[in-house]
């Protein structure tokens, strides 16, 4: 670890040295790269430099437990605990700061709910997740903005997709991927059971344009009348857009706006993130191929979660989380979830790291 630290060091040293240099300042994207890298290493720089001095202040303390005076050597027993336990701490940071970064993780992300097994109680509980959600981008200061829409008819949707922005949400929301199940009694049920349902929730990184290229011959533009409430506009205008790409089959539509521009482009954000998170997952089957991160698969079929609602319960199966607040967890208060995975993500990416 601290051959790692020390070259880390000498990089940010080198880093430092080139924004200083006025040939590297005039190439603007150069500029840029370097001045992202030196803010990725100042925080692990910082802390190696701190640990440096710990152990040297632990040195210093070490040499006066040979000090004839017994209150000086008492005084410095319990100064080397301090500080030793102190560097513990700090070692723990620094390993965790080397670890590889997910390198979506500041990215904003496309959210896609959809009613899975269930029937309407499945519509109903995919609005449900997708409030949640809300509520929960609104405590993180996060901007929701709604993509596409299919309600159903008794509420809720069958499908509703949203791009949330602001800082690190994709660190956040990542683990969310994953099928989510429903234990409760539904309006409907007058017999007082309790039925299971369920929804799938798709947490892709926003794409950029310049990811992902789409060959515009690759694609077939369709457009129709929007379907739903929507009073004389639904009938008149062929507003809505669905875009086929072809050679990999993936169907985007939109129909929330007035605008045929307005949905077209959606509708390219949603099929631009979609691909860039099918080529993402190919590249990580190949590199993973051997190490399956049990958090981090984001395998659509995987059982992630339960809500169970007589109990007021709610259940991580990835990583043995049961928690009795549902309300709250309902209410948008996910911090306790997501960090229990975080932490079991990183447990799992520092045993791997060193093996």
């Amino acid at each position: 670890m601290l051959n790692k630290l020390e070259e880390v060091a000498d990089r940010f040293r080198e880093v430092e040295g080139l924004l200083a240099d006025p040939a590297v300042v005039k190439d603007q994207s150069r500029y840029r790269a370097l001045t992202k890298e030196h803010a990725d290493l100042v925080d692990v720089v910082n802390g190696y430099e701190k640990y440096c001095r710990v152990k040297a202040e632990i040195a210093g303390s070490q040499e006066l437990l040979k000090d004839p005076d017994p209150d000086v050597r008492e005084m410095a027993q319990a100064e080397v605990a301090e500080l030793e336990a102190e560097l513990t701490e700090l070692e723990a940071q620094l390993k965790l700061m080397l670890l590889p970064k997910d390198p979506n993780d500041l990215r904003n992300v496309i959210i896609e709910v959809r009613a899975g097994t269930g029937g309407d109680e499945a519509a109903l509980f995919a609005g449900d997740l997708f409030r949640m959600y809300c509520r929960y981008a609104d405590r993180q200061g996060w901007k929701v903005e709604l993509l596409s829409t299919a309600e159903a008819e008794v509420g809720g949707y069958k499908e509703v997709v949203a791009l949330i922005s602001g800082k690190g949400v994709f660190s956040r929301l990542k683990y969310e991927s994953g099928t989510h199940r429903v234990q409760r009694v539904p309006e409907t049920e007058a017999q007082g059971r309790i039925h299971t349902s369920a929804c799938t929730v798709a947490v892709l990184p926003e794409a950029e344009d310049v990811e992902v290229d789409i060959d515009p011959s690759d694609l077939r533009i369709d457009l129709f009348r929007a379907s739903g409430a929507g009073g004389q506009h639904v009938n008149k205008t062929e507003s809505a857009v669905r875009i086929t790409h072809i050679p990999t089959g993936v169907v985007v539509s939109c129909q929330d706006e007035k605008s045929q521009h307005k949905n077209k482009a959606k509708a390219m954000k949603v099929l631009q993130s979609r691909l860039l998170d099918a080529l993402q997952a190919e590249q990580n089957a190949k590199m993973a191929a051997d190490r399956k991160s049990q958090v981090g698969s984001g395998d659509r079929s995987e059982r992630i979660r339960t809500y169970n609602f007589p109990q007021g319960r709610c259940t991580d199966h990835r990583v043995g989380l049961t928690l009795y607040k549902l309300e709250a967890i309902m209410q948008g208060d996910l911090d306790e979830i997501i960090d229990t995975l975080t932490t079991h993500s990183q447990a799992e990416l520092m045993a791997g790291h060193d093996n």
